[in-house]
């Protein structure tokens, strides 16, 4: 069963076409929808939330019409927006219990599934203080424990990681990799930061100015390439140099040296050569492709 299916969908504003004749479809899992800021990832969903309507083409959630069936969609999909929407006096329990009883759960449901939902997300401990003086991290996680207290069949998450640091940015991808795996429900999430997707995500959509340029299972984009990666303690020059003139194609990536693999004895090269000038070699590894690569060549081949 598809979670989502697009034909054809279009949404212009006067000035803009923000979706561009997008025909897609998603699987269950944790699906990764990229692209630059401005690319139609939030009026995508928007859209799919029954929230703005088309301006032609088709889209289905859950084999649910955006354009007909939009409240039966918003009963069955959870949603974390990406701008900052939380009341500052309120505590985090009285919220997420709030929505979930619009949501249709008894009081007493209710206030159980927040419990469990805002413990599951790591604020067991706080979710009694008032959101206001909560950090960043915090109220990302008061917005991912909303989009979760119904139980919905699939959530979408528009930049969850936005304005986090490092450690909060990984306990948060940590999180969504969770309930896509552990709780069985499926995740459509938005980033703009690639790197982060590769490290959650079963399948990728690339989408620019609204229109589809890739959309792959995630072992796709980042398959081997026919490079080797090379880190030494020290003597990179020496080693490129050598292996050049051993007649090996060769570039330099920071601290590193990436070789193109011209077949077994490349391996041999590279080795004997790290032996012959004295060098610690810290990695040799197969390279591989990343979203970012693959984004930019088919942003380029538009």
């Amino acid at each position: 069963m598809h979670i989502l299916a697009t034909e054809g969908l279009t949404k212009r504003f006067p000035t803009v076409t923000a979706v561009d004749q997008l025909t897609v479809t998603v699987g269950s899992g944790v699906t990764g929808l990229v692209g630059a800021n401005g690319a139609g990832k939030s009026t995508l969903i928007k859209i799919l939330l029954g929230l703005l309507p088309p301006t032609g083409g088709t889209a289905k959630v859950l084999d649910l019409d955006v354009t007909a069936q939009g409240a039966e969609i918003r009963r069955l999909v959870g949603y974390m927006p990406e701008h900052e929407c939380l009341p500052p006096d309120v505590s985090a329990t009285e919220l997420v219990v709030h929505l979930a009883q619009m949501s249709g759960l008894p009081r007493t449901a209710a206030r159980e599934r927040a419990a469990d939902v805002l413990r599951h997300v790591g604020l067991a401990e706080e979710r009694y203080r008032a959101v206001g003086g909560y950090s960043t991290g915090m109220k990302q996680r008061v917005k991912l424990a909303q989009a979760l207290v119904h139980d919905p069949k699939l959530i979408f998450l528009d930049e969850p990681t936005n304005g986090l640091d490092p450690r909060g940015r990984d306990e948060m991808l940590t999180l969504i990799r969770r309930i896509g795996t552990e709780f069985g429900i499926s995740v459509l999430v938005t980033s703009h930061l690639l790197g982060e997707l590769e490290r959650i995500c079963d399948h990728v959509i690339v989408i620019d100015a609204g229109r589809l340029l890739r959309s792959s299972a995630i072992g796709e984009f980042t398959q081997a390439t026919q490079t080797v990666t090379v880190e030494v303690d020290e003597g990179l020059e020496p080693l490129a140099a050598r292996l050049t003139a051993d007649g090996q194609t060769v570039s330099r990536q920071g601290r590193m040296l990436v070789v193109k693999v011209a077949g077994a004895e490349t391996y041999d090269v590279i080795r004997d050569a790290a032996v012959d000038l004295d060098l610690c070699l810290i990695r040799l590894e197969q390279g591989r492709h990343r979203i970012e690569d693959v984004f930019r060549e088919e942003v380029a081949s538009v």
